[in-house]
């Protein structure tokens, strides 16, 4: 069976050499762009190629009216099938995502995949931490693979656009999880956001609560409540964030929770907030 959410540190080293097997390393920097590319130089785990948040897993170009969207807008997904042929990426390969964030990275990679029908993914549980708590070696050495022959087949996962959250807006049947920390939700983090607050009528879920205290994800029966808690329906749901980014996390937390069906909002708050005619609530 391929695994589908999380696969161990254990597990993951039974098989990094398996020649179907691709690894995949997704550091990153929000504010250094470089700096997960030149980690993935200086050691990363045996075989794995690097994926860049920026340049492979999204595509900044304005939309067909010159339109902004978003600080990291999906691909073409033509165009990421083709990256993952790239990368070596067959019908049948299992690929495995990893960072040194908490899968706060890889688990856009992990959507990315299943919106491009490939179910054997998974995100490296506890990430590169992990595999070196094993005693595993990384390697400098450079990963090049032949060319894969991946397809597009019928999207596992299921997104909305602006348009779509505006009409929820209108008519409310879903509700809005912003994955983003407690205070940017609220309007108080300039920094990162310099148009504070959230979608009005959103509930916050920090994306780095799906953890452990060792950078694990918690177990499928705690995440479970968590989510219950707040009171959503998963295919009554909207995931989004910063970017289109963490809110991936929360969905992979709820795919291991049982909890299938919530849809990714690619343009989350850096798209939303960039139209000054669009509400913004702030506060709790």
């Amino acid at each position: 069976m391929p695994y589908t959410t999380l696969i161990s540190a254990e597990d993951l080293a039974r098989h990094v050499q398996d020649a179907d097997w691709v690894v995949l390393d997704c550091r990153h920097d929000l504010t250094a762009p470089d700096a997960g590319r030149m980690a993935y130089e200086s050691g990363h785990i045996p075989g794995a190629q690097f994926a860049h948040v920026d340049q492979d897993l999204s595509d900044k170009s304005a939309g067909p009216s010159g339109e902004f969207r978003g600080r990291h807008p999906l691909p073409e997904r033509n165009a990421f099938v083709e990256t993952l042929r790239r990368w070596g990426v067959n019908h049948g390969t299992q690929v495995v995502a990893y960072d040194a964030h908490g899968g706060m990275f890889a688990a856009r990679l992990w959507w990315m995949l299943r919106w491009a029908g490939h179910e054997a993914v998974a995100v490296l549980d506890g990430g590169l931490q992990a595999w070196q708590a094993l005693g595993m070696p990384l390697s400098a050495t450079p990963v090049s693979r032949l060319r894969g022959n991946a397809e597009p087949h019928y999207p596992l996962v299921s997104m909305v656009n602006v348009e779509d959250v505006l009409a929820n807006l209108a008519n409310p049947v879903s509700t809005v999880v912003d994955a983003r920390a407690p205070d940017r939700f609220r309007g108080e983090n300039e920094t990162l956001d310099p148009v504070g607050g959230h979608i009005p009528g959103a509930k916050n879920r920090f994306f780095k609560d799906n953890l452990q205290a060792d950078g694990r994800f918690k177990p499928a029966g705690q995440l479970r409540a968590e989510f219950e808690a707040l009171s959503v329906m998963p295919e009554k749901t909207i995931m989004q964030c910063g970017s289109g980014v963490t809110a991936c996390h929360n969905l992979l937390a709820m795919e291991i929770a049982g909890l299938k069906g919530a849809a990714l909002y690619p343009g989350s708050w850096s798209e939303w907030c960039a139209d000054r005619s669009r509400p913004v609530a702030t506060g709790d």
